[in-house]
């Protein structure tokens, strides 16, 4: 069974300075965009950070400082990067958590707003643990019978990506062959902001952390406006903060 598309969908990888979204910052990035007839573009470039890259994180992809020193910014090729995605739905290995909510961070930083109102986020990953319980090379071992080499390198890994799930489609036929079928599937949470900070309940935002975990974050900012000054002066992410100013000024206007 292959993925039928209604529109295109970019499978993306990144290598980054580490795995804070709020702090870390991408190094290298590579998309393969797939087209509802099945051709394919793929985009990548190493970006510098604009920060050390630290030895442990090089340690792992083999991208060092003097390999980033003459590479663009993020904010030089966020234009571009943001019209390679326009249109599309976006999809990853461990995307939702870690590369797109990253990638969307660097977008903010930039000066870009990304509307996500309408994508589908499809991580591939999800579908692997809830079948098989393993890591990237072993997904591409099980579903594809091949040795990922050069793993840790973006360009690998996100073809690696895209050939796992065409293979997932082929193996578990209630997966269906959409992005959508895909989605009910893995039944994932409806999210508020890309770190989770902040998950629908019944159509209600409430909080997916600390001491006030399931309550409305507007009842919360109503009780305690200052638990609002405490969010944005902490090392939340950018778009943890965007979303949660979002709701506060919904709030203030309902007073």
């Amino acid at each position: 069974m292959t993925l039928q598309l209604s529109r295109p969908i970019a499978f993306i990888d990144l290598e980054t300075t580490g795995i804070n979204i709020a702090s870390d910052r991408i190094v290298e990035i590579a998309i393969i965009k797939i087209y509802p007839n099945n051709t394919k573009q793929e985009k990548h470039k190493l970006i510098n950070p604009q920060i050390p890259i630290p030895k442990s994180s090089s340690d792992i992809h083999g991208i060092t400082d003097d390999k980033v020193e003459k590479a663009p910014s993020f904010k030089e090729v966020a234009n571009e990067l943001k019209q390679f995605i326009d249109n599309s739905d976006l999809s990853g290995y461990n995307s939702n958590r870690f590369d797109i909510p990253l990638l969307m961070e660097e977008f903010l930083r930039a000066g870009i707003v990304i509307d996500m109102s309408n994508r589908h986020l499809l991580d591939v990953q999800t579908i692997f643990h809830m079948m098989e319980k393993r890591t990237l090379e072993a997904a591409y071992k099980f579903y594809c019978e091949k040795d990922l080499t050069d793993a840790h390198s973006a360009q690998a890994d996100v073809m690696a990506t895209w050939e796992i799930l065409q293979a997932q489609l082929k193996r578990y036929e209630n997966l269906g062959n959409t992005v959508e079928t895909v989605l009910k599937f893995t039944g994932e949470e409806k999210y508020v902001d890309f770190a989770r900070r902040f998950v629908m309940d019944n159509d209600v935002e409430v909080f997916n952390f600390g001491k006030h975990k399931g309550r409305s974050v507007s009842e919360v900012l109503k009780a305690e406006p200052q638990y609002y000054d405490w969010m944005m002066r902490g090392e939340f992410p950018l778009h943890t903060k965007q979303k949660l100013t979002e709701i506060f000024n919904r709030t203030l206007l309902k007073k």
